[in-house]
């Protein structure tokens, strides 16, 4: 089995789409005004978005971007106008992350692992 996509809800795609874009995600399908599905810049999955009419209640979705220069695309990112409710900061599960939330407010979480993305020392065998 292979990850294939990512969908989130957005109660307006066409300001969802050009935050996306921003992030670094390449938009290959814009089916307004329902659905939109992009590219990652690195691997095969891709990410969309569909609207709804309310956002889900409660915590909510957290999706997780691997950046392998994390702090540099995060100020990228910055410059650009993105808002950021943590700058990345070193976890206790050994990744680097920095995180914010899209206009649905889903939370982002820009990440690097390394080799703890897949195999952190509590992995099991």
């Amino acid at each position: 089995m292979n990850l294939n996509q990512i969908t989130v809800p957005s109660l307006d795609l066409t300001k969802s789409i050009p935050f996306y874009e921003q992030l670094g995600l390449k938009l290959i399908v814009k089916a307004l005004p329902h659905y939109a599905r992009f590219e990652c810049p690195d691997g095969n999955a891709t990410f969309s978005i569909h609207l709804v009419e309310e956002l889900p209640v409660g915590d909510g979705i957290y999706v997780y971007f691997e950046c392998e220069n994390l702090d540099t695309q995060v100020k990228i990112l910055k410059e650009k106008g993105i808002v950021f409710d943590q700058d990345p900061v070193d976890q206790t599960w050994l990744w680097r992350e920095a995180r914010l939330k899209d206009l649905g407010g889903n939370k982002i979480i820009l990440f690097y692992g390394g080799d703890n993305r897949l195999n952190p020392p509590w992995r099991i065998k």
